[in-house]
């Protein structure tokens, strides 16, 4: 688990494919590595990886085909700027919100604009997370947690303070950029509970017969 409060940018030192799929290594900058062990996890750009190799300032990781299809990693190249968070532990602070490092779908910026101090970015996300995403609800963008200030069917806006600017990739993002998304946790699994038993049979997600079942609208 993550709180989506980035402790580092690093940067990807190389990139070796591996029988299908590849291993990253990665330089870590500022991210203290020295209670790392092997087997743990470190977010990096919301993507949850296990540490598979760990020198002071760099550690390698294992990139399967699954997270490959679904995160910007399959565009992973030696020099890309990354957010890194080390795992929650039980004595963190939780500054941000419960944060899993597994990745919905992959959204992109449409906007950048200043707004006094701060930086205004919209982003489309996939039409199948767009019910996940709520005004003044949190978001992870490249393992960032956010606030939606606001939200127009797939698309949503977010303000980027200062500090956000200096300290993540967001600083030098631009209009176009692909990023990661992860969608609320308590919003994908109370999508699943509210399909009570016919989650079983697999019969799809929330709709308005299903919503007027439980008594949410008449």
């Amino acid at each position: 688990m993550f709180t989506g409060i980035v402790l580092a940018v690093g940067r990807i030192a190389a990139v070796q494919p591996r029988g299908g799929d590849c291993r990253l290594s990665i330089d870590t900058g500022k991210l203290p590595l020295q209670d790392c062990a092997l087997g743990d996890s470190i977010a990096v750009n919301g993507v949850c990886l296990t540490a598979v190799e760990l020198a002071e300032h760099r550690f390698s990781a294992d990139v399967s085909n699954e997270t490959l299809s679904r995160t910007t990693l399959s565009q992973a190249k030696a020099g890309r700027p990354v957010n890194l968070e080390l795992a929650l532990t039980p004595s963190s602070r939780l500054g941000g919100h419960i944060v899993s490092g597994h990745v919905d779908g992959i959204g992109q910026i449409l906007e950048k604009r200043a707004d006094g101090r701060s930086w205004r970015f919209k982003f489309k996300a996939p039409d199948s997370l767009a019910k996940y995403i709520a005004e003044k609800g949190s978001i992870c963008i490249d393992g960032i947690s956010l606030t939606v200030n606001s939200v127009d069917g797939a698309t949503f806006a977010v303000n980027i303070v200062p500090h956000t600017l200096q300290e993540t990739t967001l600083g030098h993002a631009e209009v176009g950029d692909r990023v990661n998304l992860e969608v609320d946790l308590l919003a994908r699994y109370l999508e699943r509970l509210m399909q009570g038993d016919a989650a079983a049979r697999g019969r799809g997600s929330i709709t308005e017969a299903l919503l007027h079942d439980a008594g949410f609208i008449q």
